[in-house]
């Protein structure tokens, strides 16, 4: 079945040119993101022991926020392409509720400022597992679109690969910061994303984008606990 989505003049111009400017950034992000697998060392996935606990952490933010640039990219073009503006103004009354919503993680400025280094770190990894299957959902909804541009594509696919590598070196930095051999996550992932039936047309644009705006404020609160987790390091009395 294919989404015959709407398309619309005055957007598209601003879709070349940012996408122009995309094209030249885009090589760019990909060779200066480093990797968080520990390949350097054969079977050192789990604990990364050649890499200093804060060269890994420096590289854990390094993802972050090029995930989150990038899902801030792709929900512009996004919008730029699909929404017109009276229904991203409408959005917010749409009834689709952010999928991670329902995790127990705060999001007042007073209370993270609360949270524990651990609550911070397995709060992260909350919050990468939990957006694994939806991006791979929506690579697939985007499959049915007619004149998705590519570069959404692949840049939705990127993000779903990277968010795989942060959770690795999430993984791993709890392990080296906290010394936990073994944990385990306090919320069941089956359930915070299902989708079992085929919505319309409008339904699915709508949803996708709800998908793209929620990701894209997790990302960015991913990136602000990792950087206030960095601070405390250096300055635990005065991060903010």
């Amino acid at each position: 079945m294919e989404f015959s989505t709407p398309t619309y003049a005055g957007t598209h111009l601003m879709v070349i040119q940012r996408g122009v400017w995309g094209l030249l950034l885009w090589p760019y992000i990909l060779t200066v993101s480093m990797p968080l697998d520990c390949k350097e060392e054969p079977g050192s996935l789990t604990r990364c022991p050649s890499i200093s606990q804060e060269k890994l952490l420096d590289r854990v933010i390094h993802h972050a926020e090029l995930i989150y640039r990038v899902s801030e990219e792709s929900c512009s073009l996004f919008e730029e392409m699909f929404i017109p503006l009276p229904l991203r103004l409408q959005s917010n009354q749409a009834g689709f509720a952010c999928i991670t919503k329902t995790l127990p993680i705060p999001s007042s400025k007073s209370e993270i400022e609360q949270m524990s280094d651990k609550w911070l770190l397995h709060s992260v990894l909350m919050l990468v597992q939990s957006w694994i299957e939806p991006l791979v959902y929506l690579q697939t909804t985007l499959d049915h679109y007619d004149h998705a541009p590519e570069m959404l594509v692949n840049k939705t696919k990127w993000v779903s690969e990277k968010l795989v590598s942060l959770e690795q070196g999430v993984v791993a930095l709890i392990k080296k910061m906290l010394d936990e051999g073994t944990f385990t996550t306090t919320y069941n992932e089956q359930g915070l994303f299902q989708y079992d039936t085929l919505p319309d047309m409008l339904e699915s644009v709508m949803r996708d984008y709800t998908l793209l705006s929620c990701f894209k404020k997790d990302a960015h609160k991913m990136e602000t606990f990792l950087k206030l987790l960095k601070c405390r390091q250096a300055d635990k009395y005065n991060c903010a």
